[in-house]
């Protein structure tokens, strides 16, 4: 009998049989990073009102799991044909990891990120990763000099201070990004961050990452993302346990919110997971399996069909995409975005429309034999 993780996406939402089956049109593929001595994790983009786009991510690194993290951006004026020198937007006492960019209705830029101590079983161990295949990230022996590195960046705060400064953040910058505001804790986290609905409220489905319950959910904001409120658990799907990560939500054309999860449960392992709202996120569905691959990122276009993008982390190593016609009821076969990873380690796509239609996503992906990861980009078209 085949089990609910064998069973392919049609089986849970069938195609309209009236409707062409979408293909994505690659027009160009090329690295955007510009410091190739760092690893570079987890970005996001988004288009500005203006024209602009800003991409954030973090920045600075060693490698997939370090303490040296930082969040940085950086700007393209020319719809990604050129890209500005990275800047740092932040730099904790820890890791900063993840990191999502939102330019909300008032012309706030918002960048999130969470603060990690990941690193710390590594340097108890005295090991950092060398590269991730299928059966598990490989390690190797930290070198003298590595190891002073590391315990010189684990001593700059004690051990309360460290786990004090934990947490779920938000910077907010009112002037285009010349200057930032003290980091502001948001209740939860997810990589690609809040999104902005039609009412005006800022929305951020994401985790609860250093609370005892480990919550997933949605908090709120009503005043540009300066506080942040908890407005809502979303449930557990009968059968699962709370291994749920990694949310991003849209807000359809008819008003319906879209939230998709990260899966790690045993039926549909390494599936995204769906749940809706018809209330403004007040209550939620119990979530349901929508495809392979992991995280997601999902964007209403300028036509009101809903795109999702995200990493497929088995052979073909790459990035996927899938549209809806229908707001999030259902999903199209996939588009291949890329297909010529070497590993796992990459994914996390985001993508914005360009003026003429054309989409713009940008990944993070660890190249042969390297364990430091680098931006790319592609330019591409709905055929």
């Amino acid at each position: 009998m085949q089990t609910a993780a064998g069973l392919s996406c049609a089986a849970f939402f069938p195609s309209h049989s009236n409707a062409a089956t979408p293909k994505a049109r690659i027009l160009e593929t090329k690295v955007i990073s510009q410091q190739p001595e760092f690893y570079h994790g987890w970005s996001t983009v988004v288009r500005r009102r203006n024209g602009e786009l800003w991409l954030s991510w973090s920045g600075g690194r060693e490698s997939h799991v370090c303490p040296f993290g930082q969040v940085q951006a950086m700007t393209s004026r020319d719809d990604g044909k050129t890209w500005t020198w990275p800047r740092v937007l932040l730099d904790s006492a820890t890791d900063d990891r993840d990191s999502g960019v939102l330019e909300t209705a008032q012309g706030t830029l918002l960048v999130t990120t969470f603060t990690s101590l990941a690193y710390e079983s590594h340097l108890e161990k005295k090991i950092t990763y060398t590269d991730w295949k299928p059966e598990g990230w490989g390690t190797q022996a930290m070198s003298p000099e590595q190891l002073s590195k590391w315990n010189a960046v684990h001593a700059r705060l004690t051990d309360v201070e460290r786990k004090a400064d934990q947490g779920e953040w938000i910077i907010r910058s009112t002037d285009g990004g010349r200057s930032w505001s003290a980091r502001i804790p948001t209740i939860v986290n997810s990589p690609h961050g809040p999104i902005q609905l039609a009412d005006g409220r800022l929305l951020y489905a994401g985790k609860q990452l250093w609370s005892d319950s480990r919550k997933i959910g949605v908090c709120e904001s009503k005043d540009d993302g300066q506080t942040w409120q908890w407005l809502a658990e979303i449930p557990i799907r009968s059968g699962d346990k709370n291994a749920y990560h990694e949310l991003h939500a849209v807000e359809a054309a008819n008003g319906t919110i879209i939230a998709q999860i990260r899966n790690h449960n045993e039926v549909n392992k390494h599936w995204t997971l769906q749940t809706e709202s018809s209330d403004g996120g007040k209550t939620w569905s119990e979530p349901h399996a929508v495809c392979y691959g992991l995280p997601s990122h999902l964007l209403r276009l300028s036509d009101g069909r809903l795109l999702m993008t995200y990493g497929y982390r088995r052979s073909p190593f790459g990035n996927r995409a899938r549209l809806s016609t229908d707001h999030g009821k259902s999903w199209s076969d996939e588009l291949t975005l890329s297909d010529d990873g070497t590993s796992g380690d990459l994914g996390y796509p985001s993508t914005v429309e360009l003026a003429d239609s054309t989409l713009l996503t940008i990944w993070y992906e660890a190249s042969a034999g390297r364990k430091l990861a680098v931006l790319r980009q592609a330019k591409w078209r709905i055929d």
